[in-house]
Formats: structure tokens, C-alpha cells, sequence
């Protein structure tokens, strides 16, 4: 009977366990390119993250959204291994181009006036439009 207790005490924490999923959208626009690490390795509980994925040969524009999580199958074999190895699924969105709407320029060699005077535009350009600027060295 203790057993058959155990083994229904587990089988609901498994049946009850929702999937951990985590994402970071940076507000750019997504291009529809994206870059997948289905068994990225983390340990201990996530304690030690998975290696980065690297995304800057895909995605030349930037990152539009990150998603992590876990999936049921990686949630198994991390209850399999104790918390030990704790895989995730990472999903990167790449950005389409165009994200800023325009361009300050500062030249090589510029003073510290002329830097200022660059951002204080392209911050007023910013608040006018609501769309990022590029401030270029």
C-alpha cells in the first residue's frame, strides 16, 4: 500500500509540473529567421547555465526575441538525473534590418561638446518619432 501511495505522490508532482518557459523580446521587429539549441545543456537546476548560443553569423540585424524552456522530455531526464543535468530548448529570433530611424554622425577626433551636442539630438529625434537612433563614432 506504501508503495502505491509513493507511486501516485509522484506520478501527481509529474502530472502537476508545468513547463518552465522564459522569454526576452527586445522590441524589434522579428524577420522570421531563427536559431535553435534544442538540448542546451545547463546543471544543477539551472545553477549553471547552457553554453551562449551564438547567433551573430545568422543574425546580422541583432536579436528580436529569446525563449527559453523546458520541455517535458527535459524535464524528465533532469528528474532522471536528480537536478544534475537539467537541459533546456533556446530559441532566438533573429531582427529584421531597419530598426533604427535614423542617424547621427560623429566624426573621428570630435570634442566632447560635439559628442554631447550628437546624442542630445538624436535623443530629441528619438523622443519626437519614438523610434530608436543610430548615434555612429
Amino acid at each position: 500500500m506504501r508503495r502505491i501511495a509513493s507511486i501516485a505522490a509522484v506520478s501527481a508532482f509529474a502530472l502537476t509540473a508545468g513547463c518552465y518557459h522564459a522569454v526576452v523580446d527586445t522590441g524589434r521587429p522579428a524577420s522570421g529567421q531563427t536559431v535553435e539549441k534544442k538540448w542546451a545543456a545547463s546543471y544543477v537546476g539551472g545553477l549553471v547555465p547552457p553554453s551562449v548560443v551564438s547567433t551573430a553569423s545568422q543574425c546580422s540585424n541583432g536579436v528580436s526575441k529569446v525563449e527559453t524552456q523546458h520541455s517535458v522530455a527535459n524535464q524528465l531526464v533532469g528528474m532522471l538525473t536528480l537536478g544534475i543535468y537539467t537541459p533546456m530548448t533556446v530559441s532566438v529570433s533573429c531582427a529584421s534590418g531597419g530598426s533604427a530611424s535614423a542617424a547621427e554622425s560623429v566624426e573621428a577626433g570630435s570634442t566632447l561638446e560635439e559628442q554631447t551636442a550628437a546624442f542630445g539630438k538624436a535623443a530629441e529625434r528619438a523622443a519626437v518619432t519614438g523610434a530608436p537612433v543610430l548615434v555612429r563614432f
